[in-house]
C-alpha cells in the first residue's frame, strides 16, 4: 500500500532531524610519527697493528669493507646501536688493536652528521693513527656526533704525549642528513714504503692530496673517491673502499 504524500513528508522530516542530532563519527587521530628504520648509524672503527720492526710499528684503520675482506669493518645503519665493533680477522701479520671501537649515532637527533677525522703521528713508531669515534682510548678520541649545528673544527684528543695530532690531516665534515637517501662513506688508505706506514682518511681535510669523498646523495656511490697522495704516501686501492648506507 502506498503511503500518503503527507505521511511521506513527515517521514522525510523525521529523518532530517535525526541526521542533524546524530553524533558525528570520531575523527581519526593522526598516527604517531615513527622513527626511521635506519635510525642509528653504527660507525665501526677497526684498527690493526703490524709487526714490531726495528724502526717502526704500523697501525692501520678501516671503517668500511674494502677489496681485502680480511680487514673489513662492519659499519651499518640499523634500528638500534651496535654494542661492539665487527672487524675482519686480519691477515696473520696484522692483528686487531685495542683502538677498535663502535659507536651508534641517532640520525633523528639533528640535521647534521658531523664526521670528525683525527689523524695522529708518532715519531717514535713512525706511524699514523686515524680515529673517528669517541669510544676508544682517551688519548685518541674523535668527536663525531649528530646535531642541528654544523661543526667547523675537529674535536680530537691530544695524544697525551704518545703521538702528535696533525691538524692539516684532521677535520670536521658536516653532512646534511636531509640532502639525500644515502650516506656514501669513503675510505682512502695510503702507504709509504720508506717507513712501512699506512694511514687512512674518511673525509676531506686541509691537505687535498689525501681527501676522501664521503658525501650524502640520492645516488649510491660504488667506487671510492680519493686524493692521489703526495708522491711518498701512495693510494692502495685494495684497502680503500666505499659503502652506501641508506639513511632515509
Amino acid at each position: 500500500m502506498r503511503p500518503s504524500s503527507r505521511s511521506a513528508a513527515l517521514a522525510c522530516a523525521a529523518l532530517s532531524v535525526a541526521a542533524l542530532v546524530a553524533p558525528a563519527p570520531a575523527a581519526l587521530a593522526d598516527p604517531a610519527p615513527q622513527p626511521p628504520a635506519a635510525r642509528y648509524l653504527n660507525l665501526h672503527q677497526c684498527v690493526w697493528n703490524g709487526p714490531f720492526l726495528p724502526n717502526s710499528f704500523d697501525l692501520m684503520t678501516t671503517v668500511v669493507p674494502s677489496g681485502d675482506g680480511r680487514f673489513k669493518a662492519g659499519t651499518n645503519v640499523s634500528g638500534s646501536p651496535d654494542p661492539a665493533p665487527v672487524c675482519g680477522s686480519g691477515d696473520g701479520t696484522y692483528e686487531l688493536n685495542v683502538y677498535r671501537a663502535a659507536e651508534g649515532y641517532d640520525l633523528a637527533a639533528g640535521r647534521y652528521l658531523n664526521l670528525h677525522q683525527c689523524v695522529y703521528y708518532s715519531d717514535f713508531d713512525q706511524s699514523h693513527l686515524t680515529t673517528t669515534v669517541s669510544t676508544t682510548d682517551f688519548k685518541f678520541t674523535a668527536g663525531t656526533h649528530v646535531s642541528d649545528t654544523r661543526d667547523t673544527a675537529p674535536r680530537c684528543s691530544d695524544g697525551a704525549g704518545t703521538a702528535d695530532l696533525l691538524p692539516l690531516l684532521s677535520s670536521a665534515t658536516p653532512l646534511d642528513l636531509t640532502a639525500g637517501r644515502y650516506l656514501n662513506l669513503h675510505q682512502c688508505m695510503y702507504w709509504f714504503d720508506g717507513r712501512r706506514d699506512h694511514f687512512t682518511t674518511v673525509a676531506a681535510s686541509g691537505d687535498g692530496r689525501f681527501k676522501a669523498g664521503t658525501n650524502i646523495s640520492d645516488t649510491p656511490d660504488t667506487k671510492p673517491s680519493c686524493g692521489p697522495g703526495d708522491g711518498r704516501y701512495q693510494l692502495i686501492p685494495l684497502l680503500s673502499g666505499v659503502k652506501a648506507l641508506p639513511i632515509r
